[in-house]
């Protein structure tokens, strides 16, 4: 009996041996890669905290300008006392006491505590920015190992289904004395290799989805289908490093977070400075006694300075605490200034790299197994090889390359545009 020609025996043994895994999904076309940044905007937790820290310093700011805010106080005393005058037994001496007190000027106290609250709110809004940025990168990374997961399993599928077939044909052969014992079991033993590979390439499908999912801020939903972007602003020129790094140090957020937190620090220093200072009140109250005086008004108003003449050392010791602060956020932002430097060096390298050598090596090795991919038909169709499969796995490993620079190529971008604070402009005619 004439045996059935061996690609038709790999389609079988895919269709047997493979149980594609299932994933739930909102709708029955693809997921696109600007769908998935669409989420960006939904509450993921780590939105959620950069938000809360946004708003802790909006709250900041209406503190400190309620400093200076009126206080009106109700105060009742239940009390008795031996008058000086008359007899000598004790009598009631109640009272009831409506107060209203506000500060005038307390020189610069409030003003340096709300610039420092406002300067706050900037460093968070600065900081929010930088969180959106790393979570759209996360999305696309996530997204990207979701397609080369993808791609990966076909290609080993497709070598596990080349290794059945070997193992299949080799039991054939056995039976017909064209091989031995050993030689089979050595066909078996890398059928079994392949196979845990491909199943671990499964795995890794639903793992990638799962992240994907959760940076989506949707765990649990894990997409069934993905489409593969185009990723044409990958074909964008990219400046001149010397002309990026005034751009960076201008426009990127961590280091405008950083620059705002050095103001809020120095006016924190100025308000506890200040500390030292007078402060000028105004006080109107309206009283009523159960007892009347001739010392006791029913109705008073009046201006009321305070001059602290000695306050220990607490004055003195918050001082130096808010200094030193200061040093450390001087010192970390200087830090800050050189690792985003160096960042923007290796990231700008990177760009070049993949566009040129490495799209180009990517390309050729594509080509090679096209042509490789080719030959083997030829051989295949004089029946002369039957390394087609293996082949065809090798020309979709080398179109995951190309597809893997591009993916690299495109997250390279983002960071470099998250660096910069702003998008590159324009495109490569």
């Amino acid at each position: 009996m004439k045996q059935a020609p061996w690609i038709c025996r790999v389609g079988l043994a895919s269709l047997c041996l493979i149980v594609p895994a299932a994933f739930s999904a909102e709708s029955g076309k693809p997921l696109t890669l600007a769908e998935a940044l669409s989420t960006t905007g939904l509450s993921h937790p780590d939105l959620l905290a950069a938000q809360a820290e946004r708003d802790v310093a909006l709250a900041d700011v209406d503190l400190a300008a309620s400093r200076q805010d009126i206080n009106v106080n109700l105060e009742g005393i239940l009390r008795s006392g031996r008058p000086t005058t008359g007899n000598n037994e004790f009598a009631r001496d109640n009272s009831i006491r409506l107060t209203a007190r506000k500060t005038l000027y307390d020189f610069g106290r409030t003003d340096a505590a709300h610039l420092a609250a406002k300067s706050e709110v900037g460093a968070r809004e600065a900081e929010l920015i930088g969180a959106r940025d790393r979570h759209r990168i996360e999305i696309m990374a996530r997204y990207f190992d979701v397609l080369i997961a993808d791609q990966q399993y076909t290609a080993d599928n497709e070598f596990m289904a080349v290794a059945y077939v070997s193992f299949d044909q080799g039991k054939d052969r056995l039976a017909t004395g064209q091989i031995s014992q050993v030689d089979l079991a050595e066909l078996e033993a890398h059928y079994q290799d392949v196979f845990v590979k491909r199943n671990a390439s499964e795995q890794r499908q639903r793992i990638a989805r799962a992240l994907l999912a959760n940076a989506m801020n949707r765990p649990g939903n894990l997409p069934a289908d993905l489409e593969d972007p185009k990723l044409q602003d990958n074909e964008r020129v990219v400046p001149e490093y010397e002309t990026l790094v005034p751009v960076m140090q201008d426009n990127n957020p961590r280091l405008r977070a950083q620059q705002e937190m050095l103001a809020a620090a120095q006016k924190r220093l100025e308000a506890v400075r200040a500390e030292n200072r007078p402060t000028l009140d105004a006080e109107v109250q309206a009283a009523d006694y159960s007892r009347s005086a001739t010392t006791r008004d029913d109705v008073s108003a009046g201006l009321i300075l305070n001059w602290p003449l000695y306050q220990g050392n607490r004055v003195d010791a918050r001082m130096a605490r808010e200094q030193a602060l200061f040093h450390k956020l001087q010192a970390g932002s200087e830090k800050l200034k050189m690792e985003l430097t160096q960042a923007l060096l290796e990231t700008h390298f990177e760009i070049l790299q993949l566009q040129r050598a490495g799209r180009s090596a990517a390309k050729k090795q594509g080509e090679y197994r096209d042509l490789q991919l080719e030959k083997s038909r030829g051989l295949y169709e004089m029946e002369l090889k039957t390394n087609l499969g293996t082949s065809m796995a090798d020309t979709v490993e080398a179109n995951l390359r190309i597809r893997k620079n591009e993916y690299q190529l495109a997250l390279a971008f983002a960071r470099l545009e998250a660096l910069l604070g702003k998008p590159l402009a324009g495109k490569q005619p």
